[in-house]
């Protein structure tokens, strides 16, 4: 239990102090003249890393100025023939899942309830590709960095395929939840075009994902309020991990939640571990809805 607080405190910490630097963790958090625009993931089975973890890697990442985006860990390097480098630090990342201890399940059985899980957070470590040696040569090979036009075109199909109520026109951005509809203005109102997508996903793949007939989030908060600044957040990691999945990179939008996103984190120190968790499921929905695995109901 200590070191799973602790481990929430260390990650939340970190987020504050560079909030308060007016920094973005989100925000391009990588050298793009060295690493892709890319979300992090594992080496060896390719599968992307969610939740606080993508955080935790883009900014590590960024700090040790690394060139991929591919980690993995001590004993799967060992397994590939390699080895990661003496006296290199890797990234401490979690597992956060839920376990039913075996009298619980029994005494629900008596009961006839629904067992109670107790949630877990386990932590690990993983390295980067720039800090191993002795890998094969084509292993963990990154695929080349996405075509910006096949980017915008993967975005205008997940648009698309999202069956949003999708409405173009007004001076302003905004998702009206309670008639279920996204506004943005008309491409030609942005200076640069990509920044229309960066709008789109934010309001589609964070708060249209959030309606109560889709992912169901908290979606009362008023401006000014707790629970608006953790939507804004939720959506504004969502805008961001949609956007580096599609090979666009994300830019900050929403500036002026600083200080509320700040009082959300020193409030609660799960804060951003939730908001982290809830945008990647936003992510999840939305892609699925492309992909066509979205079930009637809703489910990915």
């Amino acid at each position: 239990m200590t070191e799973r607080l602790s481990l929430y405190r260390e990650v939340t910490c970190r987020i504050i102090a560079e909030l308060e630097e007016g920094r973005f963790p989100w925000v391009q958090p990588w050298d793009a003249a060295r690493c892709p625009c890319a979300m992090p993931e594992n080496a060896v089975s390719g599968r992307p890393y969610s939740g606080i973890n993508v955080l935790i890697l883009w900014a590590l990442g960024a700090g040790q100025g690394f060139a991929s985006q591919r980690w993995l860990t001590y004993r799967q390097a060992a397994q590939a023939g390699g080895h990661v480098r003496r006296g290199e630090t890797g990234a401490v990342v979690c597992y956060a899942d839920r376990f039913t201890p075996r009298e619980e399940a029994e005494r629900a059985r008596n009961e006839n309830r629904e067992a109670r899980g107790i949630a877990f957070l386990k932590r690990y470590t993983v390295f980067n590709l720039d800090q191993c040696e002795g890998l094969p040569e084509d292993f963990g090979r990154a695929p080349p960095p996405v075509d910006p036009v096949l980017a915008i075109a993967e975005a205008d199909r997940i648009i698309a395929a999202s069956g949003a109520d999708l409405r173009i026109g007004g001076s302003e951005a905004f998702y009206a939840p309670g008639p279920d509809f996204v506004q943005v203005p008309p491409q030609a109102a942005f200076r640069q075009p990509i920044n229309w997508y960066r709008t789109v996903l934010h309001e589609l793949g964070g708060h249209w994902t959030g309606h109560s007939s889709r992912l169901a989030r908290d979606q009362s908060g008023v401006f000014g309020g707790a629970a608006y600044a953790r939507e804004e957040l939720c959506a504004e990691l969502a805008s961001a991990f949609a956007c580096a999945s599609l090979g666009i990179e994300p830019t900050v939008r929403h500036s002026d939640y600083i200080g509320a996103w700040l009082g959300v984190l020193r409030a609660d120190e799960k804060a951003i571990f939730r908001a982290a968790s809830a945008a990647g499921k936003a992510v999840d929905f939305l892609f699925a809805c492309a992909s066509g695995t979205r079930g009637k109901n809703g489910t990915v």
